[in-house]
């Protein structure tokens, strides 16, 4: 028995104003246009969606056959030229859609009255934002990323039990801009709850609108330098206390330059790493290509030449004109770990 799927997709009629139209102001053109990419949007949605599903019917499939261990969903990715990551991230979007409808909370057609972006924000959002983002789109109301991202910072600002009750009442009682306290609510997260105590007396003591900015910098620094200094080798070296650096650096009003000072050492070390790969790959290409050539390569000889200033020991680097053709020399030397010593204090 064979049967038969139609595969004419409906064609989509977008009523798009003439560029060369002088009767219709700029305003006009640009909401016109607007809505256009608005339905666009919403199309791009659902399909989507749908594919997510037929990515994830793929999937079960072959999990319920046995054969292969996957290989079978992967080359069916691969024929498509679709990434494993994409898959997965189409089949997360098909899952929490659903789990939208069977929840009760969004009608099948309701989908139509969001854009792509705030159907990823409304997923990913607390289930009582969920209900309130559905029951606007269940009463026909267009759904945007800017809608949904006000919501939950409300809700967010208002019930999150990270903040003290000063700060939540105050939010309540729109004393306070919920897109100012969500971030300190964000960042607040990241840190342990010995420091989080720490900044939350601080809110109880001055539950103002300054200090909020100022304790959410504060959170911020802290959460990026730890982060980045778990990165930097350098503080391997010894037995260092970093938080009790961290707070000399506030005390010092200088938090901030110590975490761009972390991250930046992470970054340098990790360009290090990377030019030390580059630097022994270029070395051993010459080295091949020195062995290759010949008195009969002139040419090909005199490139090698004006590599070995990168591939030896020492490199020599021009910053080109913008740097007034300074040139930069570095001399990498590969040490044992027992020749290591400690760098000397500046």
């Amino acid at each position: 028995m064979s049967s038969s799927v139609a595969l004419d997709p409906p064609a989509i009629e977008l009523d798009l104003p003439d560029p060369e139209q002088d009767d219709i102001s700029t305003m006009e053109f640009l909401a016109r246009l607007e809505q256009a990419w608005a339905l666009c949007d919403r199309f791009d949605l659902q399909t989507e969606i749908w594919r997510g599903r037929i990515l994830r019917a793929v999937r079960d499939r072959e999990k319920r056959g046995g054969e292969g261990r996957g290989a079978g969903f992967l080359q069916w990715l691969r024929e498509r030229e679709i990434s494993k990551t994409r898959a997965y991230a189409l089949i997360q979007l098909a899952d929490s859609a659903e789990n939208l409808l069977a929840e009760g909370m969004l009608e099948e057609s309701s989908v139509n009255q969001f854009s792509k972006r705030a159907f990823m924000e409304t997923t990913q959002a607390v289930p009582e934002v969920q209900m309130m983002i559905s029951e606007a789109a269940n009463e026909g109301q267009e759904i945007t990323r800017k809608q949904v991202r006000r919501l939950t910072d409300e809700f967010t600002s208002a019930t999150s039990p990270l903040l003290p009750e000063e700060i939540r009442q105050r939010t309540q009682e729109n004393l306070l801009p919920p897109k100012v306290v969500a971030p300190l609510v964000r960042e607040l997260a990241k840190l342990p709850e010995l420091q989080q105590e720490d900044l939350r007396r601080a809110l109880r003591e001055e539950p103002e609108l300054d200090c909020i900015k100022d304790v959410t910098s504060t959170a911020r620094w802290i959460s990026k330098t730890t982060e980045a200094s778990e990165a930097v080798r350098a503080f391997q070296q010894g037995e260092l206390n970093l938080e009790k650096a961290m707070h000399e650096a506030q005390r010092l009003d200088a938090l901030g330059l110590l975490a761009d000072a972390v991250s930046q050492a992470q970054s340098l070390e990790a360009s290090v790493l990377k030019l030390h790969t580059a630097w022994r790959r270029l070395g051993g290409l010459q080295e091949r290509l020195w062995v290759e050539s010949g008195s009969s390569t002139p040419y090909l000889r005199d490139v090698l030449g004006a590599l070995q200033s990168l591939s030896g020991a020492t490199l020599r680097v021009s910053l080109g004109e913008l740097a007034g053709g300074k040139r930069v020399r570095l001399q990498l030397v590969e040490e044992a770990p027992d020749q290591l010593e400690p760098p000397p204090l500046p």
